[in-house]
């Protein structure tokens, strides 16, 4: 009988996983990848669209130059998962079954239950997000003067919010548009995961931008205009974008299976409680050993897609399945036109200096992104996306 594999998402994780599948399945397999985005975008260069949206055809990459002619693609929402009956409900066309499902449908913007959040922020999770987020400020600089700008805040100050906000002192600089732009964290420094070396080569190249940082007081409450805090003063904005957090899709709010904010439940073998059912990227916890889990990173996504496929191959043929420890290979963070790299690992070698800017770690993380595309689609691809990366 042909086993039929589904894979749901088109970010990292599932066209990682496409990609691979296509090479460790029989050919008797049948294929099917379903998305609500007939695209894969690189989620984690988006923020260079908030400046310039030109670059949007190089950082999206249609599914039909990603999958093989063999594979079926649907191009539909997700609204759920039947585990019993081994169906995936979509929002528009028919369910399609499944003998064995890859859930790569990657996260939502975690608003921690502050008030005014989840109505008035933009969130950075897609092309149209960025898209949304350029015209707005766009719209908010033409407004300003001199003597008032435009006031653009950035709230969360991990990757996403950090890079987001160097694309808009680039805008800023660029067309010598009359912006502030200030970059809040509740924690007591920027950049929570990393070290003091990085967090202090990170501010420091913020502040060298001319970005206001503001640390150590939460966001209570976000109305139309502006943000309330703990302690410090009512901050008026005119454009607010929110990147704080992680947290499941929706989609997966009614799935019976294990999940902890609406994020799966997955052993290091990348199997959730149901065996027919993996799970990898945004959308789950992967187990990594005393009570850890894997980063919600591209990084963790491109390494876990690969062994999620080759696990349901496994799976299929009844034999032992691999598990998965995510090998952090170092931070690469773009501020506008420059990058600070941080313990890289270049082919397999840690570089000579744990914190470095300039050339060499902007040639670094162009080079990160440009490997990523030429994995799911070919080097000369890459190489046209380069200056956009």
């Amino acid at each position: 009988m042909t086993n039929r594999v589904v894979v749901l998402g088109a970010g990292y994780a599932g066209a990682g996983a496409v990609s691979k599948l296509e090479d460790e399945l029989d050919p008797d397999t049948e294929l099917v990848w379903v998305s609500e985005t007939d695209y894969h975008l690189v989620l984690h260069e988006s923020h260079r669209i908030i400046r310039d949206p030109g670059v949007e055809d190089k950082i999206t990459i249609p599914v039909e130059d990603i999958k093989s002619r063999g594979t079926r693609f649907v191009h539909d929402e997700v609204v759920d998962i039947d585990t019993d009956d081994r169906t995936v409900e979509l929002d528009e066309g028919d369910a399609v079954d499944y003998d064995y499902l890859l859930v790569g449908i990657g996260s939502e913007t975690a608003t921690y239950g502050i008030e005014g959040m989840g109505e008035h922020p933009h969130t950075l999770k897609g092309l149209d997000d960025a898209l949304e987020i350029h015209e707005d400020v766009k719209a908010a600089a033409k407004e300003a003067t001199r003597e008032d700008p435009a006031q653009v805040v950035v709230g969360g100050a991990g990757l996403s919010g950090i890079q987001s906000a160097g694309e808009l002192a680039e805008f800023r600089d660029r067309h010598n548009a009359p912006i502030d732009v200030t970059l809040v964290e509740a924690l007591p420094e920027i950049f929570p995961p990393g070290d003091s070396e990085i967090q202090g080569a990170l501010r420091h190249r913020l502040e060298e931008r001319g970005i206001d940082i503001l640390t150590d007081d939460p966001i209570t409450a976000a109305t139309e205009d502006s943000l309330e805090f703990d302690e410090r003063d009512d901050l008026s904005y005119d454009v607010f974008l929110w990147t704080g957090g992680v947290t499941g899709p929706s989609e997966l709010s009614e799935v019976d299976l294990e999940a902890e904010h609406n994020r799966l439940q997955a052993g290091s073998n990348l199997q959730t409680e149901d065996d027919r059912v993996f799970a990898v990227g945004d959308c789950s916890l992967i187990e990594q050993g005393d009570d850890e889990v894997a980063p919600p990173t591209a990084q963790a996504a491109w390494q876990a897609a690969d062994v999620a496929a080759e696990n349901i191959s496994r799976a299929i043929d009844d034999r032992p399945l691999r598990t998965w420890t995510y090998d952090d290979q170092g931070t690469l963070v773009s501020i506008g036109e420059t990058a600070i790299a941080h313990d890289v690992e270049v082919n397999g070698f840690a570089a000579p200096v744990r914190t470095f800017n300039g050339t060499p770690a902007k040639m670094l993380k162009k080079g990160a992104a440009a490997r990523w595309i030429a994995k799911i689609t070919s080097w000369s691809r890459a190489m046209k996306a380069w200056d956009a990366l």
